[in-house]
């Protein structure tokens, strides 16, 4: 049996394809190395789709569901109802049986 794949997604904010010269081949003018060198030892990704708001985006990764699924919309406020529901599985949660330790680490605005 082979070997499970190592999964790593590093979720930026108000970043463009061209920021990454894994992507752009340096047009910006400086280069990711780093970045890079995770592109090179991975895959690159092309085709997204994105939501206006980052809480959105962050929501619709992480359940595979849509904005008019998980209601998060928007930056929620503090003492706001809104928020990933308890039943909702998350992508962690799907990984977890399979035998994979996850994490997140950031900001998630999730409720």
């Amino acid at each position: 049996m082979a070997e499970k794949p190592n999964i790593l997604v590093i979720w930026g904010d108000d970043i463009g394809i061209t920021n990454l010269s894994c992507y752009s081949q340096g047009l910006m003018g400086y280069r990711t190395p780093n970045i890079d060198r995770i592109a090179n030892e991975g895959m690159l990704f092309t085709d997204s789709y994105g939501e206006q708001s980052c809480t959105a985006g962050r929501a619709a990764f992480i359940t595979g569901q849509s904005v008019y699924r998980t209601g998060l919309s928007k930056v929620g406020m503090p003492g706001e109802t809104v928020g990933l529901q308890a039943e909702t599985p998350t992508i962690a949660e799907l990984l977890k049986p399979h035998g994979y330790a996850t994490g997140q680490f950031g900001k998630n605005h999730l409720g």
